[in-house]
């Protein structure tokens, strides 16, 4: 379940939207699950619902929930979408921001790719 650092500098409502993702690559969440409605995971978490209201708003915006008027928010059926090219280089940039902060940190190369692995293997992928 998702889990919020009150001392991050990464926005409350960010850290939902990662955490739900995660979520659902981990099978943790499964396409057709339902998820808590705004009010249950604000209290869940001890947020304010405003915050998980936006969370919910970005993953809809981003086709990973779909909301149902009176039966609530679920993880959406994943059919073949095409690729967002527009969002897959704003994280290529932020990728490279990240390299460039690590570099600058004097974190090697082996040390990002093995970060890399490590990720991988927790979100059960084999491409690193």
């Amino acid at each position: 379940m998702v889990k919020i650092d009150k001392e991050s500098h990464r926005p409350f409502y960010e850290q939902l939207v990662i955490g739900i993702k995660e979520d659902i690559l981990q099978g943790i969440l499964e396409p057709g699950d339902q998820i808590p409605s705004v009010r249950e995971m604000a209290k869940i978490l001890l947020m304010n619902p405003n915050t998980i209201s936006k969370a919910y708003k970005v993953l809809e915006s981003e086709q990973v929930l779909v909301t149902v008027k009176g039966k609530g928010t679920f993880v959406k059926q994943v059919k073949s979408r095409p690729r967002d090219l527009r969002r897959i280089e704003e994280l290529q940039q932020q990728f490279n921001e990240l390299v460039i902060e690590a570099k600058h940190l004097q974190v090697t190369e082996t040390e990002i790719k093995q970060w890399l692995k490590e990720a991988e293997a927790k979100l059960g992928g084999n491409e690193a």
